[in-house]
């Protein structure tokens, strides 16, 4: 029988497992957001309508949500996480391969498919490995650089994606669609490198195979108190909408007196400065929250959140027209999602018990997928149906309920 190991000391909290997993998130952004950057562009000269890639996203989004629950059971039934984890980052660059073989929308779709069932099936289990390689007192330092890692990728990537596509136009091609594709076969090098990456510098701390568990009887058996914290997640997401939709305001707002063309990349560069403030925000909000608790310090983000919402619909109502204006909302947006995202996942850990921890990370994936394909539908019904301001409204209500749920949730 092995015996238990022995939990890291805090000042471990860096460890060989916390930096691999680090750098596998921040090399597997740099191959998948590459693609999301240029996808548009690849649809356009291909011929295939936009309403395809709306399909195509939704039902990759839908498949990555739900693969999620599933990947947590059956790691917790075998044991086996970090295989599995290994599996998912691997599939994310077979996907992409897929898109850029394709000629047409059927081979697009079985790519993003693919990339996205690799990333959820990974995300829940990475997340129960990285938990168990520190102690309890360094989550939050341990998660808040982990997710700095990943959004340095997110960040990075489209950056890159664009820098290339650009240098492939100027080479001789055979035909309009060919940068795209070479864009998309160089991507496939930092996916290969996440996946090699999490193989060899990675170590799964505990493997607790239990062949006996049921998914229902699991998802039964986890504590109350978790399923409130769940419901106060779900609520929260809900109203937590899809930050194009911030870019998309801005736009509108900046319109009349920059132009369109120069609105737009206003807009788009202070989408690009709220993932910096994501980054450089999400160890120190994780050291924060090791040191006054996790759940006041993601309270305190949700009730950001509320904020953010409530801010742009103050600024569609007022018509602001001022880039530092709008950069504040920004900022609010990027400390929220740092907050949200180092330690939604920190609070977790400490309400379930250890055999059921990559189940809970599957509920909480699944949870947080389901409401936010929700949560932009809705916002964006209100934004068609009465005016955008109504829309942002919308989300600060609802924002604000999840707070107040998360607040309660004991």
């Amino acid at each position: 029988m092995n015996a238990t190991p022995t939990p890291p000391t805090p000042r471990h909290w860096l460890n060989r497992t916390v930096a691999g997993a680090g750098l596998t998130s921040a090399l597997g952004d740099f191959c998948y957001e590459t693609t999301t950057v240029i996808l548009p562009g690849f649809l356009a000269v291909l011929g295939i309508p936009a309403a395809a890639l709306g399909l195509i996203e939704g039902a990759a989004d839908a498949l990555a949500s739900f693969t999620k629950m599933v990947a947590g059971h059956v790691a917790d039934r075998l044991g086996h996480r970090k295989a599995l984890v290994v599996a998912g980052y691997a599939l994310t660059p077979a996907g992409q391969a897929l898109i850029a073989l394709a000629a047409g929308w059927p081979l697009l779709l079985a790519g993003r498919l693919l990339s996205w069932f690799g990333k959820g099936l990974r995300g829940p289990l990475r997340d129960a490995i990285v938990v168990q390689a520190v102690s309890e007192t360094t989550r939050g330092r341990a998660f808040g650089f982990h997710r700095a890692a990943d959004t340095l990728g997110a960040v990075a990537g489209p950056l890159l994606g664009v820098a290339l596509l650009g240098w492939a136009r100027g080479l001789n091609g055979v035909d309009a669609a060919w940068p795209f594709r070479l864009v998309l076969w160089l991507s496939l090098v930092p996916g290969v490198l996440a996946a090699l990456a999490f193989l060899l510098l990675v170590r799964d701390p505990r493997e607790s195979p239990n062949p006996a568990l049921r998914l229902m009887r699991s998802l039964r058996e986890l504590p109350a108190s978790f399923k409130r914290y769940l419901g106060a997640v779900g609520l929260f997401g809900i109203g937590d909408f899809s930050h194009s939709l911030l870019i998309l305001a801005a736009t509108t707002l900046l319109a009349p007196s920059l132009g369109v063309v120069r609105a737009a990349q206003v807009a788009g560069l202070l989408y690009v400065g709220r993932n910096v403030v994501q980054v450089l925000a999400s160890f120190p909000i994780g050291a924060l929250a090791d040191r006054i608790g996790h759940r006041p310090v993601l309270v305190a983000g949700y009730a950001l959140g509320a904020l953010t919402a409530a801010l742009m619909a103050l600024a569609v109502l007022r018509q602001v027209h001022s880039v530092a204006l709008l950069a504040g909302v920004f900022v609010v947006a990027g400390l929220y999602t740092a907050v949200q995202e180092a330690l939604e996942s920190t609070v977790t850990a400490s309400m379930v018990p250890a055999e059921r921890l990559s189940t809970s990370y599957g509920a909480l994936g699944t949870v947080n997928g389901v409401a936010k394909f929700v949560s932009s539908a809705a916002v964006g019904l209100a934004w068609s149906l009465h005016s955008p301001a109504a829309g942002f409204a919308l989300a600060a209500g609802l924002m604000l309920a999840g707070t107040l749920a998360m607040l309660r949730a004991r």
